[in-house]
């Protein structure tokens, strides 16, 4: 890029400055003094006391072309602010003037240009009010961060000037962003499609200054405002809203975003945004995007912003963009947008997910592979939900389910729920009123060990998702307000997060209300009623398992979508449990009967399992195959665990081996 128009205008003020030089020279009654700057003497005081301080010859009210014009467009500047600029921006291109300032200052140490060099320099007294106010805090160039006026200490006159260094680069064709929005703010230049962007970029073209959006689950509000303001003709400067916030520098932090901003002549796009002040980073060369999953608070900005919905991509849409992302590298029978239905993936978090899964493909043969999809749709999962709830990622699927024919289907049903609930809600209309959420629920019910857990797990599975427990010991409090306060972090979270939501032993915190007969009944039916508010609102997968169905609050049961018995098994199913528990790889001894074990002992799979782990590590440490002597001292082990007798009716000819035992 030429920089001949910046140079041309140095050339023009080092002209003045000669003229500048011309004059203190003639003035001086000591011209040729080698310590002249040093020290003032006698008759430099007296011409001082004698002569009257004029200005330089007045410059020509212009402002060049190149970067320097658009920027003093966007900034609101005068020509006089420019040439105040350009006498501030001359030692930063060129070390001479350096020296010019310092003689012209009469100090050889004060290189740069004070306030009343800079004034005179531009053809304007000292004493101008007007003159002095372009240098004023609230002046377009401070205001700009453009210019600052440095050693406030000082005396206006002779107070520092100099241009920051980002405004010198960005002069001279560095696009660089400003080293300290590093973390913080990034240039947008992903451009994806999505639902509204035509409509945002009129406003923006027609001078709408503020805009709010309110991103819907699933919706692109950021992409939404970069694209908008690209169509605009806006580049996008994206900012982080919570390290923005956050920032114990914030007000240089917005200065440098405004000033940013203003020399690439960008969009701010803010968000998500929580409680904003807005008005810091508002100017009216630049289209400020904010957007958030809640309403607009008047209080956020005097001024008032279109208020638009930044809604989700239609089940269609997300398809094209899942294969426009992965063109070429798809295996023949996969089908990213069917794979990932179920998912709730704004578009940039799609076309970063196909990355993730390009990326993860590398790994095999180049392939994307439904596993890869599926991957790659999970890396975009917030990580603030692990630090409420424990992740497990699933490693079971539905043949290692061993459960009647009944239960099974209804597993079926909630996976069915979730696979197709973008179809049935939103495409087909089914969705109630209400402010009711698009959240699926379950309750799995039965006694410990009959595979609760392991269905859920199951469920998360088949849909690519992961499985997050839980921790009753992060949401319990014995406070008043707080167990609340928990449970809503970690729904808030779950928002967030493609998984499937397990609350183990839910009646604990979704029992029953009572009557009302001192203040802990009412703070528990309290507690009881924002969780029946907060499950119709839910849009997430969540799964509540209870070993006493009883003791849950009717109005939950009303508002579950699918409930799950579990029964014990029945002979056939803990013949299949024993089977399935004890494994392929494991060596068996000829004497294992497991008929007689699952007629024999009514136990349910959970526990036929730990039994069956148990039998396993006797016969390591015997170094034989698995026997019947060890598995039925596991089943001795398990009946005292739970506290039962062992009966010689249970055990017949093996209770020689449980005394043995």
């Amino acid at each position: 890029m030429s920089l001949e128009y910046l140079f041309e205008r140095l050339a023009r003020l080092e002209q003045r400055i000669r003229d500048a030089v011309d004059s203190r020279r003639a003035a001086d009654p000591n011209p040729d003094d080698p310590f002249r700057g040093l020290y003032l003497s006698n008759e430099t005081i007296d011409a001082l006391l004698e002569g009257l301080r004029e200005p330089f010859a007045p410059f020509t009210d212009s402002v060049p072309d190149g970067r320097l014009r658009p920027l003093a467009e966007r900034a609101g500047l005068t020509g006089v602010d420019v040439e105040l600029l350009l006498v501030a921006l001359a030692p930063d291109l060129d070390s001479r003037f350096e020296q010019f300032y310092g003689y012209l200052n009469d100090d050889v140490t004060r290189r740069r240009a004070s306030a009343g060099l800079a004034l005179r320099l531009c053809g304007i007294p000292e004493a101008s009010a007007a003159g002095r106010a372009r240098l004023d805090a609230d002046s377009p160039l401070v205001t700009c961060g453009l210019l600052a006026v440095g050693e406030e200490e000082r005396p206006f006159l002779s107070r520092t000037l100099r241009v920051p260094d980002r405004v010198v680069n960005h002069l001279l064709g560095d696009d660089r962003l400003a080293p300290e929005l590093a973390g913080c703010a990034r240039l947008g230049t992903e451009l994806v499609e999505v639902p509204g962007r035509e409509r945002l970029a009129r406003a923006i073209r027609g001078r709408v200054g503020l805009v709010y959006l309110k991103e819907h689950p699933g919706g692109g509000a950021e992409e939404l405002g970069v694209g908008a303001l690209a169509a605009a003709g806006y580049p996008a400067l994206v900012v982080d809203a919570a390290r923005w916030q956050a920032e114990p520098g914030r007000a240089e932090l917005t200065a440098s975003l405004r000033r940013e901003a203003l020399l690439r002549g960008a969009g701010i796009v803010l968000g998500p945004v929580e409680d904003p002040r807005l008005e810091e980073l508002a100017h009216p060369a630049i289209p400020l995007v904010a957007h958030g999953t809640g309403a607009w608070d008047p209080r956020w900005s005097a001024t008032p912003p279109l208020q638009l919905d930044a809604l989700p991509l239609s089940a269609a849409d997300r398809a094209e963009l899942w294969r426009s992302r992965l063109d070429g590298r798809l295996a023949p029978d996969v089908d990213p947008g069917e794979e990932t239905a179920h998912f709730v993936l704004g578009p940039g978090q799609i076309a970063r997910a196909a990355k993730a899964a390009a990326v993860t493909a590398l790994a095999d043969d180049g392939l994307v592979r439904t596993d890869h999809v599926r991957a790659g749709a999970r890396s975009q999962n917030a990580a603030g939900l692990q630090r409420l709830a424990r992740r497990i990622e699933p490693v079971v699927g539905w043949s290692d389910l061993v459960l009647p024919a009944g239960v099974l289907s209804l597993l079926d049903e909630l996976a069915a729920r979730a696979r197709y609930r973008d179809q049935v809600l939103d495409e087909w209309r089914m969705r109630p009123g209400g402010g009711r959420g698009r959240g699926v629920t379950g309750l799995f019910a039965g006694d410990s060990g009959t595979g609760k857990t392991m269905s859920a797990e199951v469920i998360a599975a088949s849909l690519g998702l992961d499985l997050y427990t839980v921790n009753l010991a992060t949401v319990v409090d014995k406070y008043v307000g707080e167990t609340e306060k928990n449970l809503e972090r970690i729904f808030t979270e779950a928002s967030g997060v493609n998984g499937v939501l397990l609350f183990d032993e839910a009646d604990a915190i979704f029992g029953k209300r009572s009557e009302v007969r001192d203040a802990h009944d009412r703070y528990a039916n309290i507690e009881s009623a924002y969780l029946l508010q907060r499950m119709e609102t839910f849009d997430g997968i969540a799964v509540l398992a209870t070993n006493l169905r009883a003791n849950l609050d009717e109005a939950f049961t009303r508002r579950l979508d699918v409930i799950v018995d579990f029964p014990l098994p029945d002979v056939e199913l803990r013949h299949r449990l024993w089977d399935r528990c004890l494994g392929a790889r494991m060596p068996r001894g000829v004497d294992l009967d497991l008929r007689f074990l699952a007629e024999a002992f009514e136990l349910a799979g959970g526990h036929i399992r730990s039994a069956a782990v148990t039998g396993a590590y006797l016969a390591a440490e015997a170094g034989r195959p698995v026997a019947m002597t060890d598995l039925v001292g596991a089943v001795a082990r398990e009946y005292r665990k739970l506290g039962r007798l062992c009966l010689d009716r249970e055990f017949g000819p093996y209770l020689a081996m449980v005394t043995d035992a």
